[in-house]
């Protein structure tokens, strides 16, 4: 939290999702104020304020966060820690960008993943200048494969990832079409809205 932002951020280690809104805030003494809050806090506090446009008031203490809207006040306890630098793990350099509907590339993936190894869930994604393709094998021999039409004039390349956690993604956007940000098959790719930036998802890629 600082005087003009407040950013939210979430990791499990393989991605992040990162979320950032511009707005007056008040946080008394020092600019910046970072604190960690559990994940079932956030998933309760998403639960309660999904259904009401009502501003909330949000009231830190050094061990609680306190959440007042609409006759509502929710109360968490804060985690103890130091949150990781998470700035060191959005690629800067990502120079391959990919631009596809998102509906068609969540429905492919969908049929993708019914043949994925069940246990890794790993596919490919075979990229060439207007194309993409989209595969997965499993230990029992069988293979799908399908092919998208796309916004993309860059080098032909492979990467792998988890497809859970690109269909994670592709469920929480609401755009039309994202934008995937790429360098290497090593390094991760970052998903987002095509027009509306505030929000942005970096996914590690995975060995096939």
């Amino acid at each position: 939290i600082s005087r003009d932002s407040l950013k939210l951020v979430a990791t499990d280690g393989h991605r992040l999702a990162l979320s950032e809104y511009q707005t007056d805030i008040s946080i008394g003494d020092g600019d910046v104020k970072q604190v960690i809050v559990p994940r079932k806090g956030v998933m309760e506090l998403a639960r309660l304020l999904d259904s009401s446009d009502a501003p909330a008031r949000i009231v830190l203490s050094q061990n609680h966060i306190r959440v007042e809207a609409n006759n509502l006040v929710f109360t968490s306890k804060l985690i103890d820690g130091k949150f990781p630098d998470y700035n060191r793990v959005i690629p800067a350099d990502s120079n391959k960008i990919l631009s596809v509907d998102r509906e068609l590339l969540k429905k492919s993936m969908n049929r993708i993943s019914i043949l994925s190894n069940e246990k890794y869930r790993g596919i490919r994604l075979s990229l060439a200048p207007g194309n993409l393709s989209i595969q997965a094998n499993n230990p029992d021999q069988e293979e799908a494969e399908e092919e998208l039409a796309v916004d993309y004039d860059e080098a032909e390349m492979e990467i792998g990832f988890n497809v859970t956690y690109l269909i994670d993604v592709l469920n929480v956007l609401q755009c039309e079409k994202v934008h995937i940000k790429l360098k290497d098959a090593n390094s991760s790719c970052i998903i987002s809205d095509s027009e509306d930036l505030t929000s942005l998802y970096v996914v590690m890629p995975m060995r096939l």
